[in-house]
Order: structure tokens, then C-alpha cells, then sequence
């Protein structure tokens, strides 16, 4: 998946994952030629060890509350002048922790969801591979606040990702995917 968008000074990106894996797995793959991990969500083995990478650079976010077969909210956010990131579950927020500042992300872009791009559009693992359900993507080329962060983890009106809005994605499919509409539970 590409974005017209090129240049990021700031990033939020949200996600709902649905998997029964206890191993190392790739969430969202952002790379361009000269940073294949210029941001990245990686779920670790370990049930409460997240990874997020911005340009390269890795912080380790533990205690998070992963539930295997159970649809979970993942947000991340990251700002390239303080590079302070954050990483939410399920509108639970970490710490926040510095990474790589005062370089944006630009170039050509490429997005992998449930792989993590070892070269810029490949590179893969399938050790690493994602498998299990993705929905309600969404990017924003800023920095979303506490309460919008709430509000998407709520499933309550909130302002769709101005980048990258599951509604209206482009992509292309490759490997073994389903596209289907998001399954409603009843109570």
C-alpha cells in the first residue's frame, strides 16, 4: 500500500488486531529506501513486550496488555522534533519514551500490514508473518490527542485517519487474504 502523502513530521496510526499467535509478529510496516523500519508496530513473543521503531530506532514498550482471540485497539504515535512515541491498548496509554528526532519520514512509501519490510517493499519473514484479522486502519500525518485516541478505541465518531482511512483504502492484495466486511458481535 503507498499513500500520496510522503512526508511525515508526525505520526499517529490505529489499528484492531484479532490473533491467536504467541510469537514475534509484524502489526504495520512503514518503510521507504532509506529506513525499512522508518515506523514500525512489532508484537513481541513475550504476551506483554510491544515494539515500536520510528526511522530505524526501537524502543521497548512492557506490560502491555495483549489478549490472544480477542479484538484489541493499537494505537502509536511518534513526533520527529521531540521524538517522544507512545504506544495504546485498547485505550490504555505506555509511557513515553524518546527514539530518533529531528529527521521526518520521506521518500517513497510503502505499507505492509502483518509483515515487517526487511528492504524497502520486501524482505520478509514468514516467521514473523501476521495471522489473524486487521481492521479499522487508520493514519494521520499528526500526533492525535488522549481523548481522539479514546474516542477510536471507543468506536465513538472519530476524526478518520487523513492519510490512510480503512473506509476508502487502496491496496493490493498478495498471499492468502480475505477481505470481508468487520464481523459485529451480539449482546
Amino acid at each position: 500500500m503507498t499513500t500520496t502523502r510522503q512526508n511525515f513530521w508526525a505520526v499517529t496510526i490505529c489499528l484492531r488486531s484479532f490473533t491467536d499467535l504467541n510469537r514475534d509478529h509484524s502489526l504495520f510496516s512503514l518503510a521507504t529506501p532509506s529506513a525499512f523500519n522508518d515506523f514500525l508496530i512489532f508484537k513481541s513473543a513475550r504476551s506483554d513486550l510491544y515494539q515500536l521503531y520510528a526511522r530505524n530506532t526501537g524502543v521497548n514498550f512492557e506490560g502491555q496488555n495483549f489478549k490472544q482471540n480477542t479484538w484489541q485497539s493499537v494505537c502509536a504515535t511518534w513526533n520527529a522534533n521531540t521524538g517522544l512515541t507512545q504506544l495504546w491498548v485498547d485505550g490504555v496509554p505506555s509511557s513515553r519514551k524518546f527514539t530518533k528526532s529531528g529527521s521526518n519520514i520521506n521518500g517513497p512509501i510503502i505499507i505492509v500490514l502483518g509483515q515487517e519490510q526487511d528492504s524497502h517493499g520486501g524482505g520478509f519473514d514468514i516467521n514473523q508473518s501476521f495471522v489473524g484479522m486487521i481492521a479499522d486502519l487508520h493514519l494521520w500525518d499528526y500526533t492525535l490527542s488522549p481523548c481522539e485516541i479514546q474516542k477510536y478505541t471507543d468506536d465513538r465518531r472519530f476524526t478518520p485517519g487523513n492519510v490512510l482511512n480503512w473506509k476508502s483504502l487502496e491496496f493490493q492484495i498478495i498471499g492468502r487474504v480475505l477481505i470481508e466486511d468487520k464481523q459485529e458481535t451480539c449482546h
